[in-house]
């Protein structure tokens, strides 16, 4: 079967209207200054003797400058630009074409032929120069104007047939209009000659909209992933890009996120599949959704997930710095109801930090919480011929790896998503990391050595109970830890803590939603996942 190739995007869709407003204000722009030029240089003769090319030439500029200011202006239908696109045409060549008739009659006026086959001739030659001058119009408008061909060539037709009718009036011997006698001598090859000449037109103009429409087509069809169109990116994670896009029919806009090229190992891909798969699971109001995935014919693995409208609590703490103790808690009891329902059906995140938690408005709630990137998810209990990671690999954001993961990727367990969040909520309420240091080596050392410091010693007041659900979640060996998201959660809801309510959050976003849209801008990078053989160097750092 034949492929009929890409298709662009129709006029019923919001995309295709916009850009077929945009591109007939745009000629008609082009229009309008071209209808300045000729008043312009019209005017000089129009200073000695005014006549009828100068109220034509104002009618013109007129007509042109108001089709361009309707256009630019507002949202309307795209039938509606394609009257204005097609009529306007038709009024201003018809206006050109009995101008052109004018111009001879002035012409033969204003000289002396020898001979009755001179003055044909003249005619003839000024009207082929007009006919050709349109002809240049109407392939601008073909170059700008988004059209099928078939189109193109019906706007071409229709404009044309008045200047080729107006091709049947001549100068008379008082040098006024009327009708060409049907035994002229002008017949048949003058107008036969003109009508080739728009031919030739039609045929240019066709041409030049097929190409410029496949070419729109493909760059379309180069941007689409199934069912969705990119528009621009907006993200990246430890495997793959982010992007905005939106559902080709359902119109519903979605975040899409691609595995990079360079990340395009038989593995990664792997990973990245399960990755959806995994997170597909997951129905938790405060987990992100995913709602499609595939692959394209070239090999490109994307999935498309919720567009949130919020910001990371990366970009939080780097806006604000430290949080209100309740806002805290708020937040890490949503994260908590998010990890209870993903380790009840077996699976641990392993990349719990701040960039991969975000607060969003959801439904008229401010600061609900949504927990992203799966991509490094494990299975508790995971198929022997699965192996994603090995033994010797160090997979997650060292500032928040809990000590057994950094030991052994194989031993992370539920336990080691509450050491994460225990340093996420180290993160937030003092807006600094638990631990930090020059390079990989030192920070994993810390953590695996080097009792936190209290948050009190850091000079942040926050209830004692709190601290010390932090302090819980940091503790070196997994059994001193809160054995589970649900029991982290009682414990820090049982804290006493100013109560950060949806009013606070409210203010808050009302207050900074400006620069955060300023940082998201720039976006600023966090701490990043990483992936490394690094398992012999820490074993002979702790040896030592």
């Amino acid at each position: 079967m034949r492929d009929p190739g890409p298709t662009p995007v129709g006029e019923s869709t919001e995309e295709g209207r916009a850009l077929l407003q945009v591109r007939v204000a745009l000629f008609w722009k082009v229009m309008f200054f071209i209808s300045l030029l000729s008043v312009v240089l019209g005017a000089v003769g129009a200073i000695v003797k005014p006549g009828l090319e100068m109220v034509v030439g104002l009618a013109q500029l007129a007509q042109t400058g108001a089709i361009w200011w309707i256009c630019s202006r507002g949202q309307r239908s795209a039938r509606f630009y394609r009257v204005m696109e097609t009529a306007g045409l038709l009024v201003n060549v018809t206006a050109s074409a009995l101008l052109g008739r004018h111009v001879v009659v002035e012409f033969a006026a204003g000289h002396s032929f020898l001979t009755p086959e001179g003055a044909l001739m003249s005619d003839a030659y000024i009207t082929l120069l007009h006919v050709a001058g349109i002809g240049l119009l109407l392939a601008v408008r073909a170059a700008l104007v988004p059209s099928s061909p078939r189109r193109t060539i019906s706007v071409t037709a229709i404009v044309g047939a008045p200047l080729i009718a107006s091709i049947f009036l001549v100068q008379t011997a008082e040098g006024g209009f009327a009708w060409r006698a049907l035994d002229s001598d002008a017949y048949p090859w003058m107008p036969g000659t003109a009508a080739m000449m728009w031919g030739y037109v039609i045929i240019t103009c066709t041409v030049i909209s097929w190409v410029i429409f496949g070419l729109r087509a493909e760059v379309r069809e180069a941007r689409r992933l199934g069912q969705y169109v990119l528009e621009r990116k907006i993200g990246e994670g430890g495997m793959g890009e982010v992007y905005l896009a939106h559902h080709g029919m359902m119109r519903r806009p979605s975040a899409l996120k691609l595995m990079r090229s360079d990340q395009a190992g038989a593995g990664n891909l792997l990973r990245f599949e399960r990755e959806v798969q995994l997170t597909a699971r997951l129905t938790h109001p405060n987990t992100i959704t995913i709602f499609d995935y595939g692959r394209t014919h070239d090999g490109v693995f994307y999935y498309a997930m919720e567009l949130l409208d919020g910001a990371t609590l990366q970009r939080i703490v780097a806006l604000d710095g430290a949080q209100p103790a309740g806002r805290v808690v708020r937040i890490l009891s949503m994260a908590c109801r998010a990890l209870t329902e993903a380790h009840g059906i077996g699976l641990i995140h392993r990349d719990i930090k701040p960039a991969n938690i975000m607060l969003c408005t959801q439904g008229g709630e401010w600061d609900v919480v949504k927990l992203l990137d799966f991509g490094l998810v494990k299975e508790l209990a995971v198929d022997g011929d699965v192996k994603l990671t090995g033994a010797s690999t160090l997979t997650g954001t060292p500032q928040y790896m809990a000590p057994e993961s950094i030991l052994s990727a194989d031993a992370a367990d539920a336990r080691t998503d509450i050491y994460a969040l225990g340093a996420v909520a180290y993160f937030l309420l003092s807006g600094s990391d638990v631990f930090e240091g020059k390079s990989v080596v030192e920070i994993c050392s810390q953590h695996l050595h080097q009792a936190p410091k209290p948050l009190s010693a850091r000079g942040v007041t926050v209830p004692a109970e709190l601290e010390a659900v932090v302090l819980a979640c940091l503790e070196k060996k997994p059994a001193d830890r809160p054995q589970s998201a649900a029991e982290l959660r009682r414990r820090l809801e049982a804290c006493p803590v100013e109560p950060w309510d949806s009013e606070d959050a409210r203010a808050w976003w009302s207050q900074h939603q400006a620069a955060l849209d300023g940082a998201a801008a720039q976006n600023p990078a966090g701490p990043r996942t990483i992936a490394i053989d690094g398992a012999p160097r820490l074993s002979r750092d702790v040896a030592a």
